[in-house]
């Protein structure tokens, strides 16, 4: 049975669209396997589930296209490939792509031979190349410590569509809830003939709230549009009831349609939320009220696909038990997860910190190429109103002279400034951890919490917490770099915890204990975030048990390891 068949962009929705998921042809050195896409060859539900020591492998697959969709423009899209790859139509080259984590999409309409169509993918993967974005993914023949399964080729959804040369090629919302507008920033294919016509229709629980056509005479269009109708209302009315917040995720969803000189016309289903994150006197504020979060790290690994979700049901399912538990957000770790996790986050109010997946090995070359790669991830998500931070760097990865090394440092401050200046409406975290540079939030780590019986350490950690200047008695490295220092930024510990439990599978946690020694010891170190005056947020490590690491509140299998309210009354405490 082919998985993963639902609509992979759901926030650029056509209605018209086919699915490439499914049985591939499969080469690992001339060797031909089977292949289910979009789950790599590592893992199980790819119908191989074995490493690989191999850079290249090729997919192939034959297809046929619709009668009905001639005459338009049919594209091919990939949601990521992991490396980078080049793809190949009926023999002649299409395109290529370099990047693991991001969409592209190619014109096939004039390589189709409408009949049975070949497609061939080459994809690049140096699994020994400690310079490109990879994560956690492991480079040796077998995973260690918080090094797993490494990912090869496609591992989100292809698929084909029909569109038309006058077209909608993205479309971004800004909301202002001060001012109770939004800006919608969208533009045009490059072969639109212009000037065209842009109808757009807001609605909200069904209700419409605008609806408006204008005249497209440049590709890149900016209109600004009253959903509050802010004349109307009095007080902090539309704050409670028209914005996104993870208690009330409400959202307005849009009907975006382009026609054409010809009149033809080009349908666009998508959706925004109106929300505001900033920062008050040391604080983090959502919609204009402190808004503490109680975060979990979740690495997006699922025990039989690896990187990508078994199914669209998994994704909810993950969001309902992180919520279950008392958690109103994650910090995803090493990994740009798949869109349709952000969409279940933006439907059902759930705070994301988006991240980035690591280099290990600095050069000029590898740095160039991550913040491309960035760059399109912001782009890529930029609607989510569940993202409310960018998380670029990681504990030093990449860039392990960034305490003292200037070009280090400036390569951090200039994804930090990159960042703002692609997207003014999150905060941006530079080097979550530790050695931080320009950084809106002080994202520090620490599992030196004290292991049960051990006083002095326990003391430790509570007396640390109590300053800025205290943190570093419990970290692995200065808060911040050379040259840099605390500003009065919002405190987050954004990794504590790693509890295993010693009497479960063989494994390793930051700390264990037994089966009836977790929910104390949990209790422990969370009363003691709860009692610091400086921390106004954190992030649980972690959501699910994941390869040899055992310290989740789930299991490797997403299943709840104890009683979720039990958890929730620490959590929420």
């Amino acid at each position: 049975m082919d998985r993963r068949n639902e609509y992979p962009r759901p926030d650029f929705v056509r209605d018209q669209w086919m699915s490439l998921n499914g049985e591939w042809d499969f080469y690992v050195k001339e060797e031909k396997r089977r292949i289910q896409v979009p789950f790599v060859c590592q893992s199980l539900l790819s119908g191989i589930g074995e490493r690989i020591e191999e850079d290249q492998v090729v997919y192939e697959r034959v297809f046929q296209v619709p009668k009905a969709w001639k005459g338009k423009q049919v594209r091919l899209n990939f949601g990521a490939v992991d490396y980078s790859c080049q793809v190949f139509v009926n023999g002649l080259f299409v395109g290529s792509h370099v990047g693991g984590h991001t969409p592209f999409s190619f014109d096939l309409t004039e390589v189709l031979c409408w009949g049975e169509e070949h497609i061939r993918v080459c994809v690049t993967d140096p699994l020994q190349d400690e310079r490109i974005a990879r994560g956690k993914q492991f480079w040796k023949e077998k995973s260690e410590v918080i090094w797993y399964t490494p990912s090869t080729g496609i591992w989100q959804s292809v698929w084909l569509e029909p569109v038309e040369k006058t077209r909608l090629q993205w479309v971004h919302f800004t909301p202002d809830i001060d001012e109770g507008m939004v800006r919608i920033d969208y533009c045009m294919s490059e072969e639109a003939a212009l000037p065209c016509r842009t109808q757009i229709v807001i609605t909200k629980d069904g209700r419409q709230v605008f609806e408006g056509i204008t005249d497209c005479r440049e590709r890149e269009q900016t209109i600004a549009v009253d959903v509050f109708h802010k004349k109307a209302l009095t007080g902090f009315y539309h704050f409670g009831e028209s914005c996104w917040s993870p208690e009330k995720p409400n959202l307005y969803d849009v009907v975006m349609k382009v026609v054409s000189r010809d009149g033809k016309e080009d349908e666009v289903k998508t959706y925004f939320g109106m929300r505001k994150i900033e920062i008050k006197e040391g604080r983090i504020y959502l919609n204009h009220r402190p808004y503490y979060q109680k975060l979990v790290l979740d690495q997006g690994y699922w025990k039989e696909s690896l990187i990508t979700a078994p199914s669209d049901e998994a994704y909810i399912e993950d969001i309902k038990k992180a919520k279950a538990m008392g958690f109103n957000g994650c910090r995803k770790h090493e990994k740009v997860e798949d869109p349709r996790f952000l969409y279940w986050a933006d439907r059902m109010g759930f705070l994301v910190w988006e991240a980035m997946a690591s280099f290990w090995v600095y050069t000029p070359q590898a740095a160039a190429a991550f913040m491309k790669e960035w760059m399109d991830v912001i782009h890529r998500d930029y609607n989510h109103p569940s993202i409310v931070v960018w998380g670029m760097l990681n504990e030093s990865w990449g860039v392990p002279g960034i305490g003292h090394d200037r070009q280090h440092q400036a390569f951090a401050k200039a994804l930090y400034h990159l960042a703002h200046s692609l997207d003014t409406t999150r905060l941006v975290v530079s080097n979550d951890g530790w050695e931080m540079t320009d950084s809106d939030i002080c994202a520090f780590h620490t599992y030196k919490h004290g292991r049960e019986g051990d006083r002095r350490r326990q003391e430790l950690f509570q007396e640390s917490l109590k300053s800025v200047e205290g943190l570093h008695l419990i970290m692995e490295k200065p808060v911040f770099a050379e040259g840099t220092g605390y500003e009065g930024q919002p405190v987050i510990l954004s990794e504590f915890g790693g509890i295993a439990v010693s009497d479960e599978e063989e494994g390793w946690g930051y700390t264990s204990v037994n089966r009836d020694g977790f929910l104390k010891a949990l209790s422990r170190v969370t009363e003691a975030v709860y009692g610091s005056k400086i921390i106004c947020g954190f992030c649980y490590t972690q959501l699910t048990d994941v390869e040899q690491e055992r310290n989740g509140l789930l299991t490797a299998d997403h299943q709840f390891k104890f009683d979720p309210e039990d958890i929730r009354k620490i959590i929420e405490l």
